[in-house]
């Protein structure tokens, strides 16, 4: 994935995807653990920030999805735009968007329901790859065949016509605004509209309606990417502290929006997109800044090594159990620190594991695309 500079690449973007994923992979885990074996109010608050608000709100955890979809939507201009500037036909370029969208979705599919074969009515069709999939998809051909002005517009009106449809519409019986998981317009539209099962039964918090702002998320993304790649009037200096200035707007934004429109993941409210999407940005300009501006890079190289194949090691519980391999080799370590931190030392020997495993793929040049 270039930079603006043909030779030289974006290290920042993988170590940041490394990052994000670092925590699904078994950072969670392991502050989990360790909060449960110390009691300590550091790892409480900790494990309490990797856990998922029920309803309203927003904590650390609640970032990890959107800020997956805003990198692939940076990446977009690297990737998609090089192809654009080749001169590749859009038709072309379109058909391999609609392709790796509808693969995401198949493998999101296959990640909740596993390899068996269930009756249709047990199969969760919702998923976070499937959320990336269609939204990245959508970002992708606004960015293809609309202008840059355009764009905005499109992002605009994404995030204000979510919000006017969820304010003057609701499940039958209740009122217009409801945002209750019971009465929310999205979720009913999701019970109308989408087979299977949801996740919640009455709400999935991947639901198809929820998408629509999602959208908006990797559009920001792109936003983004646009502008580290092709701005050549500022410095990357000015470049980092022009994202932080827009990250920290759009917290602002995103909170005094949520005042009205409560920022809430489940339903990718519009206020949350914009929160999550100040967060992304605040983090991107760090990672930009400290690895691709001042090239301190070699710290970021555990996180790169997740990130460059990120789908992999998301999909891999498929078909291995990391904890049971973890517990095999590593049990005699477990033993001698004392049953309390059994668990943190298993976390942690899981994390080692995966590393290894992503290590060894890394120096044999297998990554998984889509």
């Amino acid at each position: 994935m270039s930079s603006s500079s043909s030779t030289q690449r974006l290290y920042s973007l993988d170590a940041l995807r490394g990052f994000d994923m670092f925590w699904i992979m078994g950072g969670e885990d392991f502050f989990h653990a360790l909060s449960e074996a110390t009691h300590h109010p550091a790892a409480i608050w900790i494990a309490t920030q990797l856990s998922h608000v029920a309803w309203n709100g927003f904590r650390f955890y609640d970032l990890i999805f959107p800020l997956f979809l805003f990198i692939s939507g940076v990446s977009t201009p690297y990737s998609v735009g090089r192809e654009i500037e080749k001169g590749i036909d859009k038709q072309a370029i379109l058909r391999r968007i609609i392709k790796r969208g509808l693969i995401l979705v198949l493998l999101g599919v296959i990640y909740n329901n596993g390899l068996q074969i269930k009756e249709l009515s047990q199969i969760r069709f919702p998923s976070v790859l499937g959320r990336i999939g269609l939204a990245y998809m959508f970002a992708c051909i606004i960015y293809v065949y609309a202008s840059q002005r355009w764009q905005y517009v499109w992002f605009s009106g994404l995030l204000i016509g979510y919000y006017l449809i969820m304010k003057f519409n609701a499940a039958p019986g209740f009122v217009a605004g409801d945002l209750t998981i019971q009465g929310n317009f999205a979720s009913w539209v999701d019970r109308m509209l989408v087979p299977g099962r949801l996740h919640l039964k009455i709400h999935d918090p991947e639901g198809l309606f929820s998408t629509i702002p999602a959208i908006g998320t990797g559009l920001l993304g792109i936003f983004a990417g646009n502008y580290l790649k092709n701005v050549t009037t500022k410095t990357p200096t000015q470049k980092a502290a022009t994202l932080a200035i827009l990250g920290l707007v759009c917290l602002i934004i995103g909170g005094s929006w949520g005042i009205v429109f409560p920022i809430n993941k489940n339903l990718w409210t519009s206020s949350f997109m914009l929160y999550a999407g100040g967060c992304s940005l605040l983090l991107l300009s760090l990672f930009y800044f400290i690895i691709d501006v001042l090239q301190y890079q070699r710290w970021a190289f555990f996180f790169t090594i997740i990130g460059l194949n990120s789908i992999l090691i998301y999909m891999s519980g498929l078909v291995i159990n990391w904890y049971y391999a973890a517990n095999g080799l590593f049990r005699w370590l477990a033993q001698l620190v004392g049953e309390n931190y059994h668990e943190v030392i298993i976390a942690l020997a899981v994390i080692a594991i995966k590393w290894a495993f992503l290590r060894a793929m890394y120096h044999y040049k297998i990554f998984l695309r889509v």
